[in-house]
């Protein structure tokens, strides 16, 4: 098969699974930039892919690599501006109270997930969020399955300590 019916596979197959990592290691839903960059290095590279591994972690990764590459080089000031017109622009929105519990909950979660370090931070979006397997979070991360699964498991207790610290601190978070 070439290369452009290949893509165009991948991308009907794994497309929701690139966007919903991306929305969850950047923090923003407007990804769809991203997505794309993502697919367009997947193409230009396909001569590279080896057929050995899971095209969905190898998509990922290059995912990954897109979203640093593209923080890298906007400013600390364009994302906190962004950021606040977005928290302004929802807490302007009326919905109902379940919604808004949902949205604290879900930003407390985010939040916890963002303030780990680095890699307990990678190692959660991939196994936690992207679903991807120990192997396969360790093809992306270049990792060894064991210090996937050592830092996984690290990272869970270091989010759940972080979690109730927040519950601690307010307790209406449940």
């Amino acid at each position: 098969m070439d290369a452009g019916r290949q893509m165009e596979q991948w991308f009907h197959e794994y497309e929701k699974d690139i966007t919903n990592y991306l929305v969850y290691y950047t923090g923003s839903k407007d990804v769809e930039d991203l997505v794309q960059e993502t697919f367009l290095k997947a193409f230009q590279s396909f001569v590279h892919f080896k057929f050995e591994s899971n095209p969905k972690t190898w998509l990922i990764s290059i995912a990954r690599h897109a979203a640093i590459d593209f923080y890298r080089k906007r400013s600390v000031w364009h994302n906190l501006k962004e950021k606040l017109l977005r928290q302004n622009l929802e807490r302007e929105l009326s919905i109902t109270e379940e919604i808004i519990i949902q949205k604290a909950e879900s930003a407390r979660l985010l939040e916890a997930i963002h303030a780990l370090r680095k890699n307990y931070r990678d190692v959660v979006l991939l196994r936690g969020m992207a679903d991807l397997s120990p192997e396969e979070t360790a093809q992306v991360l270049g990792w060894t399955e064991n210090k996937v699964n050592v830092t996984f498991h690290r990272a869970v207790k270091k989010l759940n300590l972080l979690l109730k610290e927040d519950e601690q601190v307010d307790p209406s978070f449940r």
